[in-house]
């Protein structure tokens, strides 16, 4: 049973196991199974498990930092709320929560579009037939010379295009019942996981997992090269602060958040590193690299064309249900940062009939739209570094900030080896930002630049600080 709600007030409903499960819930994805072959392509072979396993030591450094602020600041929000708290409500934390915002609008749609392109992706499996028609047009999109981005046109392309306008029209409407309808996408993803677990056990092969023929790397060659596969990790990682966007709900929180926060990382990082050793323990690394249906390619191994079709079934009925339920998310968080006087207003906007963030919602629903024809690895990489300066690297400094400028502000949760930590996933995530390459590392900055142009230009508009009176903190 929940704690009672007070008037006006939400419901604290979210027990440790609760928690830990919504955080399990967005993590888990079919974004592990695009990002194996990829990965492959950073680090050969067995050198690619490296990827997954430094990418879970900072998410569990970062953890700490999620744990600590979720715990002091146990409010709705997530980083927008510490972001604007930590540099402080009247000042440069509402510069903060806006560039969070800001550059949400960007790494969010593209977040939503990797689960299209993804789905787009394992449509080869469905029968050879279609895989011999599914051709794509593919061409580079110069969007200023240090940034190409491919541009990619096919039948499953469009399909996955129409599947987004469809879920977009489904969202436009009372959201009531349609929640039930994620319990059945996660069923479809934990469905495959269970299966390829199971069948990798039974059929792995060491000799298999662990070929090293052909493998010339350098320790230059496996510096650089791990940078890009823990892009590709943390990807299929994200979601494991989730519980943080949920804190007005959330039972003793100063407990529950950092438990839940910690056991999720943990949960996740041993069930991908097994995901990765069943199937390359059957299909060979040399021809993984280059499937973008790797679950297919190993059920076709272990029995027949029949489970491959079945598993790809299932991994885009399971890319329908994260696109859906990030859709429907994702809208509120400009929305919300609108409402509270934190963004341009016209993204506060509720449809007088359907009560929802239309504005936000279709907003969020086009640039996913626009973002489907890209391809995925760049799709991924810019959805990394754009967050990374934000919110990872911001967040980390502003646990610190918080230390300092509140001292006397009760922690039910402090982080273990402090400051450790902090700088763990510091040096993490500019490791991460800078092995991304000079293309993304300039798309990060120039989002960074561009947001503070608006934020002063919206600034002035409305008579906000730094033009006008200090602003005041968020609710709650």
């Amino acid at each position: 049973m929940g704690e009672p709600a007070d008037d006006g007030q939400l419901q604290r409903h979210f027990g440790l196991l609760h928690a830990t499960a919504l955080n399990v819930t967005a993590v888990v994805g079919a974004g592990v199974f695009v990002t194996i072959p990829l990965m492959l392509g950073k680090l050969p072979g067995p050198y690619a498990l490296w990827g997954w396993v430094a990418a879970g030591v900072l998410i569990l450094a970062d953890g700490l930092v999620w744990s600590e602020l979720g715990a002091t600041l146990p409010g709705s929000g997530g980083s927008y709320r510490y972001l604007l708290e930590a540099y402080g409500p009247r000042r440069w934390g509402r510069l903060m929560a806006f560039l969070f915002v800001w550059q949400f609008l960007l790494s969010g749609p593209l977040e939503v579009a990797s689960a299209l392109i993804a789905g787009a992706a394992f449509a080869d499996g469905l029968s050879p037939a279609f895989a011999a028609v599914n051709t794509e047009w593919t061409w580079k999109l110069v969007l200023w010379p240090p940034l190409q981005l491919g541009v990619s046109v096919s039948p499953a392309r469009l399909g996955a295009f129409a599947v987004g306008l469809l879920i977009l029209l489904l969202l436009y409407r009372r959201i009531t019942g349609l929640g039930r309808l994620t319990i059945t996408f996660w069923l479809g993803v934990l469905g495959v996981i269970g299966w390829i677990l199971v069948e990798g056990a039974v059929a792995f092969d060491p000799a298999v997992a662990f070929d090293t023929a052909g493998i010339t790397e350098t320790p230059g060659d496996f510096t650089r090269g791990l940078g890009g596969a823990m892009i590709l990790a943390i990807y299929s990682y994200l979601g494991y602060y989730q519980v943080c966007y949920v804190g007005d709900e959330v039972c003793d929180p100063g407990r529950t958040i950092p438990r839940s926060i910690l056991l999720s990382a943990g949960l996740v990082c041993v069930p991908f590193v097994g995901l990765h050793l069943a199937m390359l323990g059957t299909v060979p690394w040399h021809a993984a690299r280059g499937t973008p249906n790797l679950p297919a390619e190993f059920m076709r191994l272990r029995h027949g064309r029949w489970a491959a079709v079945l598993v790809t079934l299932l991994l885009i009925w399971s890319c329908f249900g994260a696109t859906f339920a990030a859709l429907l998310g994702y809208s509120r968080i400009p929305y919300g940062a609108a409402h509270y006087g934190h963004f341009f207003a016209a993204l506060g906007r509720v449809h007088p009939t359907y009560r929802i963030p239309h504005v936000a919602l279709l907003l969020v629903g086009g640039l996913t739209l626009f973002w489907t024809f890209f391809d995925l690895e760049h799709v991924i990489s810019a959805l990394i570094t754009t967050r990374i300066l934000e919110q990872f690297v911001g967040q980390v400094v502003g646990v610190m900030l918080l230390r300092r400028r509140q001292p006397d502000r009760p922690r039910p949760y402090r982080m273990w080896l402090y400051p450790l930590p902090c700088a763990a996933a510091l040096t993490g995530w500019l490791y991460v930002y800078c092995a991304a390459g000079q293309e993304f590392i300039a798309l990060g900055l120039v989002t960074l630049v561009a947001g503070v142009l608006a934020f002063l230009l919206w600034s002035h508009r409305t008579r906000q600080w730094p033009f006008g009176p200090a602003g005041t903190a968020i609710d709650g």
